[in-house]
């Protein structure tokens, strides 16, 4: 059983695309991140050190979003998947990335990637 962390629709302008004018002119992006762990410990304790860190989340997600330039939300989803991951002992993580203004030559909410990863440290063994 896990428990499930959440943070959702974090927004970011950056400059993702296929086309030159993604790339060149930017647009907004919604993320979200949910990521499953045991949070027993830090609930028990009533201690911010036994938590997940949301900051540290956020900031992972910002810097990848508005430091690197990929051609396809398969890309971002897989890289914050993997950066979250690799920094916190999770049991899984499931990313979505969406673009509002996603170039599809008609009207829509929304293009979204969702992906899932298994997370790899103690909390995947419990």
């Amino acid at each position: 059983m896990a428990d499930r962390v959440s943070l959702s629709n974090m927004v970011f302008y950056a400059f993702h695309g296929a086309l030159d004018a993604e790339r060149e002119l930017g647009q907004r992006f919604e993320v979200d991140v949910d990521i499953y762990t045991d949070v027993r410990a830090a609930g028990q304790a009533d201690d911010l050190d036994l938590a997940l860190n949301y900051v540290h989340v956020y900031n992972i997600v910002k810097d990848i979003m508005e430091q690197s330039a990929y051609s396809l939300l398969e890309a971002i989803a897989e890289r914050i998947a993997a950066q979250i991951v690799a920094t916190f002992d999770v049991i899984e993580v499931t990313v979505r990335v969406r673009k509002p203004a996603a170039p599809v030559g008609g009207l829509l909410d929304y293009a979204e990637v969702e992906v899932t990863r298994p997370g790899s440290g103690r909390a995947a063994q419990v």
